[in-house]
């Protein structure tokens, strides 16, 4: 890494010549060594066994912490942690940790706050785990088909966190919750078989891709693009994700795909 050289040395010249230039130089080497270390301890995380994994006990506490936030754990909230462990693939003794986890953060006494800001702080340089963690705990929370306003507020904090701001956690938000829809109501349902696509299949397809109606082919294919782009599971392994957690992913991209293709159908009636 040559940042911190490169940048000492401009701002050493320029304030004292090459004398600067030669302290700058020293001052970059060192900051650059600084930052590889603290880059490597907050990347290296494809050795992790997963429940050392920092994702994996923040997405369980946090799961625990929507449950409970309008007062009560109900038999749809446990069936959407028992597909959250079956997404992670999780069996003996990793189940139970993610089980305690979850209970952990049900308790009166959890502090979201100081999760939320240990985790920013361990993936730093994993933006693709920040906007995972808003995907994982949505589809969470709507396991019983009902956002609370408290569940809301929650994941507005989360999202706030991570660097998304009021408009981007709303768009995110309606595209995450149409992306649920599509694949329950639509895709699921053979919508993609029918002949001429129903206006509210094609409206959930719209939302789920993020973009409007009027929207053209070609920035429509880009949207689509990018959506599978960041779903892709290599790139998502590249960012930190690991392999256990990789199932949602595919299934997003089941969605956008399914969505996408509904829209192309109906643009060719």
């Amino acid at each position: 890494m040559i940042i911190g050289k490169l940048i000492g040395a401009i701002v050493g010249v320029r304030m004292a010549g090459w004398v600067g230039l030669l302290f700058g130089l020293i001052l970059g080497h060192y900051f650059d060594k600084a930052f590889s270390r603290a880059r490597s301890g907050f990347s290296n995380f494809g050795s992790l066994p997963l429940n050392e994994h920092p994702f994996f006990a923040t997405v369980f506490l946090l799961a625990g912490h929507l449950a409970k936030a309008d007062g009560h754990i109900n038999e749809a909230e446990i069936a959407g942690m028992e597909k959250l462990m079956a997404q992670f693939g999780l069996s003996g003794n990793t189940r139970n940790e993610a089980i305690a986890l979850f209970k952990r953060g049900a308790t009166p006494d959890f502090q979201l706050d100081a999760q939320l800001a240990d985790f920013t702080r361990k993936t730093a340089f994993h933006p693709g785990l920040k906007r995972a963690l808003i995907e994982y705990l949505v589809a969470f929370a709507l396991a019983d088909n009902v956002l609370h306003a408290a569940e809301r507020s929650i994941l507005q904090r989360v999202a706030a966190s991570v660097g998304f701001n009021g408009a981007q956690f709303a768009q995110l938000l309606d595209m995450l919750q149409a992306q649920q829809h599509f694949h329950q109501r639509g895709y699921s349902q053979g919508y993609s078989a029918e002949a001429t696509p129903r206006p509210d299949a094609l409206a959930n397809a719209y939302r789920a891709l993020g973009v409007s109606a009027d929207i053209n082919d070609a920035d429509l294919k880009k949207a689509y693009r990018k959506l599978m782009s960041q779903h892709h599971p290599d790139k998502l392994m590249s960012q930190g994700v690991p392999p256990d957690m990789l199932k949602m992913a595919t299934e997003k991209t089941q969605e956008i795909q399914a969505a996408y293709e509904l829209i192309e159908k109906a643009r060719r009636v």
